[in-house]
């Protein structure tokens, strides 16, 4: 059996053994969980990740491990970004705590599938089409400056007004924040609920954030496995990331302006590529560089203050 057939089955095992154990074993806090808890699990899924990545390293050698391991930290760093806005989603659509973790549930399921179609139509088009590099690169570069920009404001990138209307156009809505459900049948009559209001938001500001993610981890690697993978690794321990996050939400201020400048790198080094080759490890190691002294920035800053 082919080395590559074997390497995708073994990633779709770890990917279903992984999510039965978040979602269905792990998924028993309703919300309420404790910092320590959170952060032993993202450690935990970011060391799966991690060592998935070695066993790409002895199946298909170094510089396939190297754009993985790139390809997983600009989707991770990425996805940090995402979370926030999950936040803010959840706060507009007065989803409790408890509630949230079931959102979320079906967000990452449906995240999944989106990002298998956004994968493969990118690498098919820039296969097919030389020049989408340019309109990529751009996006990306064009995505920054206006991430940059928007800074200290911290706009969701979805319209919820408009997402209410579309709702209320299809579906009649009742204003129930009280239960777990998206739906509520009322007088033999279904109605949608804010939780199914916020699960829409969800998927569509992934929907977007697959736009920006997707050309930038295309500039590291145009192999289908390592994009697919380093995509799916990065959203598996998203739940825990958000609720890790969402206690600390105020002490990052400056992670946008690092994400931004990630954005750019990884913008330039698509708008360059036929002119000027950039390693793969040096753009691993750029991408980490400039994370931690956001981090560390934001972190010695919060103190200051």
């Amino acid at each position: 059996m082919a080395t590559g057939l074997l390497m995708w089955m073994l990633f779709w095992l770890t990917v279903a053994t992984a999510l039965f154990i978040d979602l269905a074993i792990l998924n028993k806090h309703k919300g309420t969980i404790k910092t320590k808890n959170t952060t032993i699990m993202v450690c935990v899924w970011i060391s799966l990740a991690l060592l998935f990545g070695t066993s790409i390293y002895f199946a298909f050698g170094r510089e396939k491990a190297l754009e993985y391991f790139a390809a997983y930290a600009i989707e991770y760093f990425l996805s940090i970004d995402n979370t926030f806005v999950f936040i803010m989603i959840f706060s507009y659509f007065s989803i409790t705590k408890s509630n949230q973790s079931k959102v979320l549930i079906y967000g990452i399921v449906g995240a999944i599938i989106l990002r298998f179609i956004f994968v493969f139509i990118g690498i098919n088009l820039i296969n097919n089409f030389n020049w989408i590099t340019y309109v990529f690169g751009t996006l990306l570069i064009y995505t920054a400056i206006k991430m940059l920009y928007e800074k200290n404001k911290r706009k969701i990138k979805t319209n919820y007004s408009s997402t209410f209307t579309i709702i209320r156009k299809l579906i009649p809505f009742k204003d129930n924040t009280c239960n777990n459900r998206f739906f509520i049948k009322e007088n033999k009559k279904l109605y949608a609920t804010p939780m199914f209001a916020a699960l829409i938001v969800v998927e569509m500001s992934d929907l977007i954030f697959a736009m920006d993610s997707i050309p930038a981890v295309l500039s590291i690697s145009k192999d289908d496995f390592i994009v697919y993978s380093s995509n799916i690794f990065a959203i598996i321990g998203l739940r825990s990331l958000y609720f890790l996050l969402s206690n600390f939400v105020s002490r990052f201020k400056f992670l946008q302006i690092g994400i931004s400048l990630i954005l750019i790198f990884v913008g330039l080094k698509m708008l360059i590529s036929h002119y000027i080759h950039i390693s793969t490890l040096f753009s691993l190691a750029l991408i980490i560089v400039i994370m931690s002294i956001s981090v560390f920035v934001s972190v010695k800053g919060k103190r200051i203050d």
